[in-house]
C-alpha cells in the first residue's frame, strides 16, 4: 500500500483498491492499520465528502524506505549465487511474468 501511495500518489480507498488488486473492505483494514502506526493519514474529500482520501506521511515514507533497503538486501543474498548477466535475465524474465499476469488479472482472465 505504502509503494502505491509513493508511486501514484494520494488516492481514495476505492482507487487504491483499484491499483492493488485487495477487496476494498481489506483495503479499509490496512489503511486503519497504516494510520495507527501514523504512516497514512486519511481525510474526506471536499469534492465528494463519502470518500476518504488517503496520503501517505513522512513517517511513511521512511518505513518505505526501510522497507526498499531491506528488500534490497535480501534480493542480493538470494541471487548472489547468480552471476550479473543471469541476475538480470532472472529479473527480466519475472518482471515479463509478473506484467502478463497482471494484464491478465486486469482483463478479468
Amino acid at each position: 500500500m505504502l509503494a502505491t501511495l509513493e508511486e501514484s500518489g494520494s488516492a481514495s480507498q476505492a482507487e487504491l483498491s483499484r491499483r492493488t488488486g485487495i477487496y476494498r473492505s481489506d483495503v479499509v483494514a490496512v489503511i486503519n492499520e497504516l494510520a495507527d502506526r501514523g504512516l497514512v493519514e486519511h481525510a474526506h474529500d471536499p469534492a465528494a465528502r463519502r470518500r476518504n482520501v488517503i496520503t501517505m506521511t513522512q513517517q511513511g515514507r521512511s518505513q518505505l524506505q526501510r522497507l526498499d533497503k531491506l528488500l534490497a538486501a535480501i534480493e542480493d543474498e538470494v541471487l548472489a549465487p547468480l552471476a550479473r548477466r543471469e541476475h538480470d535475465q532472472f529479473t527480466e524474465l519475472l518482471t515479463r511474468l509478473v506484467d502478463h499476469h497482471a494484464r491478465s488479472h486486469s482483463r478479468g482472465s
